[in-house]
């Protein structure tokens, strides 16, 4: 029998919010014991050196919650969904290990 974990989603459009939610939500369930993690799965974000171009979150707006997949490829180069499927399958997996929860945003 395989045990499902549990994983939250935040999808929608473009500049509609996602990123704040989640941060407001992972410090609400900070409050409630649950420690959160936000992976995220923003198309240009995973980008190097695109921080104006993609409105990636800011240290100080990430306000102390643990983000991942953020700069974690070169623009010169190729990047496939299936390259981010295999990182985000890897530090969903590692933020399960620690007891955390997941927030893909």
């Amino acid at each position: 029998m395989q045990i499902k974990k549990p994983l939250i989603v935040i999808a929608g459009p473009t500049s509609s919010g996602k990123t704040s939610y989640s941060i407001k939500l992972a410090k609400d369930l900070a409050k409630k014991g649950i420690v959160a993690e936000i992976v995220s799965a923003d198309s240009r974000q995973v980008y190097r050196g695109l921080d104006l171009l993609s409105g990636k979150v800011t240290k100080r707006e990430m306000s102390g919650i643990e983000h991942h997949l953020l700069d974690v490829a070169n623009p010169k180069r190729a990047f496939s969904v299936v390259q981010y499927q295999k990182l985000a399958t890897k530090k969903i997996a590692e933020i399960h290990k620690r007891g955390h929860l997941p927030i893909l945003v």
